[in-house]
């Protein structure tokens, strides 16, 4: 049985999915997002262990919520590719309840076996476009964007339901051009259900702080709901919506 490195739960929630989401943190992450909200995450050590069969215990405490309100399960992060035997093995114990299964990724590892076995039982992704344009992801995340491509073609390629966001930080991915090239992007993926647009925040500095670690964002402002109005003209098209959630990763 797989062992999993567990950051934190979140029981009802509601911004991660269809319905009501039982939300799996799950620990550690290569990316280095400089507005990361879970700064805390990104640590790939931790003493926090769960097996699956100790995880699906806890969730069938909330499984009434669940099936009412046509929700589910999501796995986020950190990263949760970095755990894909953990994610599949949990996925595959989920769907012979009929619980529904997403996954909330940067898409940042590269595609192997392990992760094409976690997305033949994956019902959803929620799949985070960082930064359309190379150079300014490097700048943004302290990695290439060139997995998350990759990754978004593949589920393209094999039919599996994306939701992408976007977090839209004033100066830094709401620039006309790039968006252009998103929307660009986005229309080549054929297995795009909704396109979701999260306002930056400074709500997940104090974290930064408490670690001691310098938050190199503090001078941009928070999003408005104007930016994300001006960001959906542009990108266009009626399945993309605008969100109030407050967790951003």
């Amino acid at each position: 049985m797989e062992t999993g490195k567990i950051h934190s739960f979140e029981t009802f929630g509601t911004v991660d999915g269809p319905g009501i989401r039982f939300v799996v943190f799950m620990q550690g992450c290569t990316l280095r997002c400089k507005y990361c909200h879970n700064r805390d995450t990104w640590d790939l050590h931790s003493d926090n262990l769960i097996t699956t069969d100790e995880l699906i215990n806890k969730i069938e405490r909330y499984k009434h919520y669940i099936e009412k309100s046509n929700g589910g399960v999501t796995v986020t992060g950190g990263e949760p590719l970095l755990q894909a035997k953990f994610v599949t093995e949990l996925f595959i114990k989920l769907k012979a309840k009929n619980i529904h299964t997403a996954l909330d990724t940067a898409g940042s590892i590269s595609i192997n076996d392990d992760i094409k076995d976690l997305l033949q039982v994956t019902d959803l992704v929620l799949l985070d476009i960082k930064h359309i344009d190379n150079e300014k992801a490097i700048s943004l995340t302290g990695q290439s964007n060139k997995n998350n491509i990759d990754f978004a073609n593949y589920l393209s390629d094999h039919n599996i339901s994306i939701w992408i966001r976007q977090v839209v930080v004033p100066g830094i991915t709401d620039n006309e051009e790039d968006l252009k090239k998103l929307k660009d992007f986005i229309s080549r993926l054929k297995s795009v259900k909704k396109v979701e647009l999260l306002k930056y925040h400074t709500m997940g500095v104090d974290k930064w702080k408490r670690l001691g670690i310098a938050y190199e964002l503090e001078s941009i402002r928070n999003a408005t709901n104007d930016d994300i109005t001006r960001a959906q003209s542009i990108l266009g098209g009626t399945n993309i919506e605008k969100t109030e959630e407050d967790i951003i990763f």
